[in-house]
């Protein structure tokens, strides 16, 4: 099955909402099926994109796309 890919808008729109969902008491299982991910792809996208502003994580991507280059 092809990976599906999450544009930077839509991680730190799943990461605003587990935040509200957590702070409600679901624990971070119920959390992540909800939202259609796993443990471990919550805990990388919290980690890359946790502290970033929308514009931020553009920016970001952009900035590792041209070091590739």
């Amino acid at each position: 099955m092809a990976r599906k890919r999450y544009s930077a808008e839509q991680i730190i729109g799943y990461l605003r909402e587990a935040e509200v969902l957590l702070a409600k008491g679901i624990t971070i299982g119920q959390v992540c099926r909800k939202i259609g991910v796993t443990e471990q792809t919550y805990y990388r996208w919290r980690r890359d994109y946790g502290s970033l502003s929308v514009d931020q994580a553009k920016r970001l991507k952009e900035v590792e796309c041209d070091v590739v280059k």
